[in-house]
Protein backbone atom coordinates (compact mmCIF):
# COMPACT_ATOMS: atom_id res chain seq x y z
CA UNK A 1 0.00 0.00 0.00
CA UNK A 2 1.22 3.35 -0.36
CA UNK A 3 1.94 5.25 2.19
CA UNK A 4 0.42 8.98 3.39
CA UNK A 5 3.17 10.92 1.94
CA UNK A 6 2.63 8.93 -1.87
CA UNK A 7 -0.86 9.49 -1.84
CA UNK A 8 -0.95 13.46 -1.05
CA UNK A 9 -2.51 15.35 -3.56
CA UNK A 10 -0.45 17.53 -5.91
CA UNK A 11 -1.84 21.08 -6.10
CA UNK A 12 -2.56 20.99 -9.97
CA UNK A 13 -2.39 17.57 -12.27
CA UNK A 14 -1.71 18.06 -16.11
CA UNK A 15 -2.32 15.66 -18.59
CA UNK A 16 -0.43 14.18 -21.89
CA UNK A 17 -2.81 15.27 -24.31
CA UNK A 18 -1.72 14.19 -27.10
CA UNK A 19 -4.35 11.44 -27.36
CA UNK A 20 -7.34 12.62 -25.03
CA UNK A 21 -10.02 13.20 -27.11
CA UNK A 22 -12.85 13.83 -25.09
CA UNK A 23 -16.78 12.90 -26.54
CA UNK A 24 -20.20 13.33 -25.21
CA UNK A 25 -21.20 10.24 -23.24
CA UNK A 26 -23.30 8.01 -24.39
CA UNK A 27 -23.02 9.54 -27.73
CA UNK A 28 -21.91 6.46 -30.41
CA UNK A 29 -21.30 8.98 -33.18
CA UNK A 30 -19.25 10.97 -31.05
CA UNK A 31 -16.68 7.95 -29.73
CA UNK A 32 -16.59 6.95 -33.47
CA UNK A 33 -15.63 10.31 -34.20
CA UNK A 34 -13.02 10.30 -31.45
CA UNK A 35 -11.12 7.39 -32.67
CA UNK A 36 -11.48 8.79 -36.37
CA UNK A 37 -9.61 12.22 -34.87
CA UNK A 38 -6.96 9.84 -33.68
CA UNK A 39 -5.74 9.30 -37.49
CA UNK A 40 -2.90 11.41 -37.32
CA UNK A 41 -1.28 9.88 -34.41
CA UNK A 42 -1.72 6.29 -36.35
CA UNK A 43 -0.11 8.03 -39.31
CA UNK A 44 2.63 9.46 -37.75
CA UNK A 45 3.31 5.93 -35.71
CA UNK A 46 3.18 4.63 -39.29
CA UNK A 47 5.34 6.77 -40.44
CA UNK A 48 7.97 6.10 -38.51
CA UNK A 49 7.54 2.16 -38.75
CA UNK A 50 8.22 2.66 -42.50
CA UNK A 51 11.51 4.77 -42.03
CA UNK A 52 13.20 2.37 -39.17
CA UNK A 53 12.18 -0.21 -41.57
CA UNK A 54 12.31 0.89 -45.37
CA UNK A 55 14.94 3.88 -44.61
CA UNK A 56 14.15 5.35 -48.17
CA UNK A 57 14.69 8.51 -48.36
CA UNK A 58 10.94 9.98 -50.36
CA UNK A 59 9.54 8.69 -47.23
CA UNK A 60 11.86 10.64 -44.83
CA UNK A 61 11.08 13.88 -47.06
CA UNK A 62 7.53 13.20 -46.46
CA UNK A 63 7.90 12.69 -42.76
CA UNK A 64 10.16 15.62 -43.05
CA UNK A 65 7.19 17.80 -44.43
CA UNK A 66 4.42 16.59 -41.82
CA UNK A 67 6.73 18.17 -39.32
CA UNK A 68 7.47 21.05 -40.93
CA UNK A 69 3.52 21.26 -41.30
CA UNK A 70 2.91 20.99 -37.60
CA UNK A 71 5.53 23.67 -36.84
CA UNK A 72 3.48 25.90 -39.43
CA UNK A 73 0.42 25.31 -37.84
CA UNK A 74 1.92 25.94 -34.45
CA UNK A 75 3.35 29.26 -35.22
CA UNK A 76 0.05 30.50 -37.24
CA UNK A 77 -2.33 29.50 -33.90
CA UNK A 78 0.34 31.60 -31.78
CA UNK A 79 0.28 34.97 -34.48
CA UNK A 80 -3.73 34.29 -34.56
CA UNK A 81 -4.57 33.40 -31.11
CA UNK A 82 -8.12 32.65 -31.84
CA UNK A 83 -9.95 31.21 -29.03
CA UNK A 84 -11.60 27.34 -29.58
CA UNK A 85 -15.63 27.42 -29.39
CA UNK A 86 -17.64 26.43 -26.14
CA UNK A 87 -14.26 27.59 -23.84
CA UNK A 88 -14.07 25.20 -21.19
CA UNK A 89 -16.16 22.50 -22.71
CA UNK A 90 -12.66 20.19 -22.89
CA UNK A 91 -10.58 19.71 -19.54
CA UNK A 92 -7.24 18.68 -21.24
CA UNK A 93 -5.64 20.71 -24.56
CA UNK A 94 -2.19 20.60 -25.77
CA UNK A 95 -3.26 24.56 -26.50
CA UNK A 96 -5.85 26.99 -25.68
CA UNK A 97 -5.95 28.66 -29.71
CA UNK A 98 -7.92 26.83 -32.20
CA UNK A 99 -7.03 28.77 -35.66
CA UNK A 100 -6.20 26.22 -37.70
CA UNK A 101 -7.20 23.35 -36.84
CA UNK A 102 -4.02 21.34 -36.54
CA UNK A 103 -5.54 17.76 -37.14
CA UNK A 104 -7.55 19.15 -40.14
CA UNK A 105 -4.19 21.00 -41.40
CA UNK A 106 -2.04 17.46 -41.00
CA UNK A 107 -4.92 15.20 -42.95
CA UNK A 108 -5.44 17.44 -45.89
CA UNK A 109 -1.29 18.00 -46.03
CA UNK A 110 -1.21 14.10 -45.69
CA UNK A 111 -3.91 13.23 -48.19
CA UNK A 112 -2.82 15.93 -51.03
CA UNK A 113 1.09 15.33 -50.67
CA UNK A 114 -0.27 11.01 -50.71
CA UNK A 115 -2.43 12.46 -54.19
CA UNK A 116 0.61 13.64 -55.97
CA UNK A 117 2.54 10.93 -55.26
CA UNK A 118 0.11 8.72 -56.35
CA UNK A 119 -0.62 10.10 -59.63
CA UNK A 120 2.69 12.09 -60.43
CA UNK A 121 5.53 10.32 -59.30
CA UNK A 122 3.85 6.80 -60.04
CA UNK A 123 2.67 7.08 -62.96
CA UNK A 124 5.06 5.87 -65.45
CA UNK A 125 4.25 2.45 -64.93
CA UNK A 126 4.59 -0.75 -68.09
CA UNK A 127 1.79 -1.98 -66.54
CA UNK A 128 -0.77 1.18 -66.32
CA UNK A 129 -3.73 -1.06 -66.78
CA UNK A 130 -7.29 -0.65 -65.77
CA UNK A 131 -7.03 -2.73 -62.59
CA UNK A 132 -3.87 -0.29 -61.55
CA UNK A 133 -6.12 2.70 -62.27
CA UNK A 134 -8.88 1.64 -60.27
CA UNK A 135 -7.10 0.65 -57.16
CA UNK A 136 -5.66 4.32 -57.29
CA UNK A 137 -8.89 5.84 -57.11
CA UNK A 138 -10.59 3.62 -54.63
CA UNK A 139 -7.31 4.61 -52.30
CA UNK A 140 -8.18 8.28 -53.56
CA UNK A 141 -11.82 8.13 -52.84
CA UNK A 142 -11.13 6.15 -49.54
CA UNK A 143 -8.00 9.34 -48.29
CA UNK A 144 -10.26 11.71 -48.92
CA UNK A 145 -13.19 10.20 -46.80
CA UNK A 146 -10.85 10.17 -44.17
CA UNK A 147 -9.79 13.60 -44.23
CA UNK A 148 -13.23 14.67 -44.22
CA UNK A 149 -14.06 12.45 -41.43
CA UNK A 150 -11.35 13.85 -39.06
CA UNK A 151 -12.32 17.35 -40.62
CA UNK A 152 -15.66 16.54 -39.24
CA UNK A 153 -14.81 14.98 -35.82
CA UNK A 154 -13.17 18.14 -34.76
CA UNK A 155 -16.30 20.36 -35.24
CA UNK A 156 -18.77 17.57 -34.20
CA UNK A 157 -15.96 17.19 -30.78
CA UNK A 158 -16.30 21.19 -30.13
CA UNK A 159 -12.90 21.41 -30.48
CA UNK A 160 -12.73 23.67 -33.25
CA UNK A 161 -15.02 25.97 -35.21
CA UNK A 162 -15.62 25.78 -39.10
CA UNK A 163 -13.64 28.38 -40.28
CA UNK A 164 -10.88 26.62 -38.30
CA UNK A 165 -11.15 23.44 -39.80
CA UNK A 166 -11.34 25.23 -43.47
CA UNK A 167 -8.51 27.25 -43.11
CA UNK A 168 -6.91 24.76 -41.58
CA UNK A 169 -7.44 22.44 -44.31
CA UNK A 170 -6.35 24.73 -46.59
CA UNK A 171 -3.18 25.77 -45.42
CA UNK A 172 -2.87 21.99 -45.50
CA UNK A 173 -2.88 21.87 -48.77
CA UNK A 174 -0.88 24.98 -50.23
CA UNK A 175 1.85 23.45 -47.41
CA UNK A 176 1.51 19.88 -48.66
CA UNK A 177 1.42 21.13 -52.51
CA UNK A 178 4.70 23.24 -52.10
CA UNK A 179 6.70 20.74 -50.35
CA UNK A 180 5.80 17.81 -52.74
CA UNK A 181 7.33 19.99 -55.47
CA UNK A 182 10.01 21.32 -53.57
CA UNK A 183 11.34 17.02 -52.70
CA UNK A 184 10.45 16.61 -56.75
CA UNK A 185 12.64 19.72 -58.17
CA UNK A 186 14.99 20.25 -55.75
CA UNK A 187 15.45 17.14 -52.74
CA UNK A 188 15.16 14.70 -55.86
CA UNK A 189 18.36 15.29 -57.87
CA UNK A 190 19.98 15.52 -54.48
CA UNK A 191 18.58 12.08 -53.29
CA UNK A 192 21.34 10.10 -54.99
CA UNK A 193 24.39 12.28 -53.50
CA UNK A 194 22.97 11.50 -50.47
CA UNK A 195 22.25 8.14 -50.37
CA UNK A 196 26.34 7.75 -51.35
CA UNK A 197 27.43 9.37 -48.07
CA UNK A 198 29.14 7.35 -45.60
CA UNK A 199 26.23 8.08 -42.52
CA UNK A 200 23.63 6.61 -44.91
CA UNK A 201 25.82 3.49 -46.39
CA UNK A 202 25.93 2.67 -42.45
CA UNK A 203 22.29 3.31 -41.63
CA UNK A 204 21.06 1.80 -45.15
CA UNK A 205 19.32 5.17 -46.38
CA UNK A 206 18.51 4.25 -49.81
CA UNK A 207 16.98 6.35 -52.94
CA UNK A 208 14.18 4.50 -55.03
CA UNK A 209 13.46 7.83 -56.88
CA UNK A 210 14.17 6.70 -60.33
CA UNK A 211 12.13 3.76 -59.73
CA UNK A 212 8.44 4.58 -60.84
CA UNK A 213 6.68 2.17 -59.17
CA UNK A 214 8.39 0.53 -55.76
CA UNK A 215 5.72 -1.07 -54.90
CA UNK A 216 5.78 -3.50 -58.33
CA UNK A 217 9.72 -3.31 -58.31
CA UNK A 218 9.86 -4.68 -54.73
CA UNK A 219 7.45 -7.36 -55.05
CA UNK A 220 9.22 -8.20 -58.73
CA UNK A 221 12.78 -8.68 -56.72
CA UNK A 222 11.57 -9.59 -54.24
CA UNK A 223 9.46 -13.25 -55.60
CA UNK A 224 12.86 -13.37 -58.11
CA UNK A 225 15.10 -13.78 -55.33
CA UNK A 226 12.87 -16.05 -53.06
CA UNK A 227 12.61 -18.21 -56.59
CA UNK A 228 16.02 -18.34 -56.49
CA UNK A 229 17.03 -19.05 -53.14
CA UNK A 230 13.98 -21.81 -53.11
CA UNK A 231 16.42 -23.73 -56.24
CA UNK A 232 19.30 -23.54 -54.32
CA UNK A 233 18.08 -24.90 -51.62
CA UNK A 234 16.40 -27.66 -53.50
CA UNK A 235 19.97 -28.52 -55.59
CA UNK A 236 21.61 -28.67 -52.08
CA UNK A 237 18.85 -31.27 -50.57
CA UNK A 238 19.17 -33.37 -53.57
Amino acid sequence: MASEEQCSVPPRWRSISLTHVEFPAGDLTGQVLAYTSLLPIAILVGFVTLIMFKRELHTISFFGGLVLNEGVNWLLKHILREPRPCEGAHAALTTEYGMPSSHSQFIWFFVVYFFLFLYLRMHQTNNARCVELLWRHILSITLLGVALSVSYSRVYLLYHTWSQVFYGAVAGCIIGIVWFFFTQEVLTPLFPKIAAWPISEFFLVRDTSLIPNILWFEYTVTRSEARNRQRKLGTKLQ
